[in-house]
């Protein structure tokens, strides 16, 4: 099925949704997702459970945060790009990801081996 660039960005961010939330329990309080080009950026907010948030009011728990959410990511790795394959019929050729622990957003960028 051939989607419309908001179509693709809804279906994405519903996907991105429900991967958070099966996959770390705990889904976002806000998501979007935007395609520019040959990018899909998807940025979520409120994703720090109310422990991380405590954590993060240290400079060795903020790194801890990082760390964590880093090894998570890059073990559903394949689940995400997926899910950006599922939807744009591109392959994902690289993935950039980070997460800011003081304002609880996370953003990823999936570059695509072809424009949408």
């Amino acid at each position: 099925m051939a989607y419309s660039k908001g179509q693709m960005e809804d279906e994405i961010t519903k996907a991105m949704i429900h991967w958070e939330r099966e996959y770390k329990g705990r889904g976002p309080t806000e998501a979007k997702t935007d395609i520019l080009r040959n990018m899909v950026i998807v940025q979520l907010r409120g994703i720090l459970t109310p422990a991380e948030c405590h954590l993060a009011q240290n400079k060795d728990g903020m790194v801890l945060i990082k760390k964590l959410r880093q090894q998570l990511v890059e073990q559903g790795r394949p689940q995400l790009e997926e899910i950006v394959k599922r939807v744009t019929s591109a392959n994902v050729v690289s993935l950039h990801t980070d997460i800011s622990t003081k304002t609880g957003e996370r953003l990823f960028v999936f570059m695509l081996d072809k424009e949408l």
